[in-house]
């Protein structure tokens, strides 16, 4: 099944941030989101960075636990995410943690793309249950 809807998301620094002497620039922050559409959910996580010195370069893996109602059937989730971002464009990864849906999600799998316009959040959700 494949969904899509918005989201909201709020990056809070959860350390401060690392430069070393190579000018790559480390970093960790705490992620909330609010999910509207067929995913009607709150989450919470924990994101690691790297920012280059290269302007657009950079690279990002994060967990991400969602707790809500997927098309009706409500439990949690985890989410891990895996991103590059340089000048041959992004790859953005997110799957559905093996194992890690709760109540009436009990067996979920499946991908999540995001994307933004016009400084919108949305998500494309395709999953198995």
């Amino acid at each position: 099944m494949k969904i899509s809807g918005s989201f909201d998301v709020e990056m809070q620094p959860m350390d401060v941030d690392i430069a070393g002497t190579d000018g790559n620039l480390l970093g960790q922050n705490k992620l909330l989101k609010r999910y509207q559409g067929d995913l009607t959910a709150q989450s919470q996580g924990s994101m690691l960075s790297v920012m280059t010195p290269v302007k657009g370069s950079a690279g990002y893996v994060a967990i991400e636990k969602v707790d809500g109602t997927l098309c009706g059937r409500q439990g949690t989730f985890v989410l891990q995410h895996y991103g590059i971002m340089g000048a041959g464009g992004e790859q953005l990864i997110l799957e559905v943690v093996p194992d890690s849906g709760t109540s009436e999600l009990v067996g979920l799998s499946g991908s999540m793309a995001i994307h933004r316009e016009n400084g919108q959040h949305f998500y494309d959700f395709d999953f198995e249950l």
